[in-house]
């Protein structure tokens, strides 16, 4: 049976050469974890319950085009 992936062929297709990484493949993989974990962050608080009634009172403000009238416009 070939089709069954054996615990060390996973190890092994997902090892990382840590020391071969250059500067670019490190500034890439700490983006990636960076706003991997913003993006959690930013989810967490937006479906939270608690935040719910805060996030409710600003959900006109993209179409709120009084607050941009200037004194020459009217």
């Amino acid at each position: 049976m070939t089709a069954l992936i054996t615990v060390n062929s996973l190890k092994e297709y997902f090892s990382t050469d840590w020391a071969a990484m250059t500067l670019h493949d490190w500034i890439g993989m700490i983006m990636t974890v960076s706003i991997f974990i913003l993006m959690l962050i930013a989810y967490v608080l937006v479906f939270h319950p608690k935040n719910r009634d805060r996030l409710e009172a600003q959900r006109h403000i993209p179409i709120d085009d009084d607050r941009l009238d200037t004194e020459e416009k009217k």
